[in-house]
């Protein structure tokens, strides 16, 4: 019997060892705090280092549409720090992510553990790419579109801060959707879905993508979501081709 109580209590030492190795929801808010700070900071810095560029980076955004204004006193000013903390925060993506990736961790498998080590540049890489398609091809292309409205007695008066609301409202949701790819490849490894389950859902995706488009998009018109609409359709078409082909699933 004293055996048995000795074993009972060393097992309940155990589970009290365990609790004690293990971090406290405490100890968890604190470190999500310190990653916080870390992002701020950064975030911070890279904005402060964007703003003796700022100049340089409106000029390069705004080239797609020629000449603006700027319709009140501080309307200039203000749009140089929109930019310079859009840009900051591009700049410093990177440490943004690996500070989550540092936070979610200790919670992952060793396996979860080497497989984010390349979805996280992965994520980065496939963001800024989605960037650089929607300036170099999209906004272009939509700038001219709604600039094709203009008349003899209808002449174009775009606004700094305007503009500017329209290009971020533009640019990042295809940084978001050209991170499509990398979920659905993680899914297929993960084994959650198939080649042939994303094949039979083609009509969904397709009337799903106009639907995002429809959210997404900086206006309501037909062109901006078709805009949207394709290149998700694209990718999700690319995805099961990976799938399919490189992954055997």
């Amino acid at each position: 019997m004293s055996d048995i109580i000795s074993t009972d209590k060393d097992d309940d030492q155990l589970e009290d060892d365990a609790i004690d190795n293990g971090m406290s929801l405490v100890e968890h808010l604190q470190e999500l705090r310190r990653r916080l700070i870390i992002i701020i900071i950064a975030v911070a810095a890279g904005s402060l280092i964007s703003y003796f560029y700022a100049a340089e980076l409106v000029q390069y955004i705004t080239a797609p549409a020629g000449k603006l204004y700027y319709m009140s006193p501080a309307e200039a000013f203000f749009t140089y720090i929109r930019v310079s903390v859009f840009a900051g925060f591009l700049l410093v993506l990177p440490i943004v992510l690996y500070q989550i990736w540092a936070f979610v961790v200790p919670a992952l498998t060793k396996k979860e553990h080497m497989a984010s080590l390349i979805l996280v540049p992965s994520s980065v890489l496939l963001f800024f790419i989605g960037l650089a398609f929607s300036y170099a091809l999209v906004l272009p292309a939509g700038i001219k579109f709604f600039m094709g409205f203009a008349t003899e007695n209808l002449q174009p008066l775009l606004s700094l801060g305007e503009y500017l609301s329209f290009v971020i409202s533009f640019l990042l949701p295809f940084g978001f959707i050209f991170e499509l790819p990398l979920f659905i490849i993680v899914m297929a490894k993960f084994g959650l879905i198939s080649s042939s389950f994303l094949t039979g859902k083609r009509k969904h995706v397709l009337v799903l993508s106009f639907v995002i488009g429809a959210v997404i998009s900086p206006t309501p018109d037909i062109f901006s979501q078709t805009m949207v609409a394709v290149p998700v359709i694209v990718l999700y078409e690319l995805s099961i081709l990976i799938v399919k082909y490189l992954l055997k699933k």
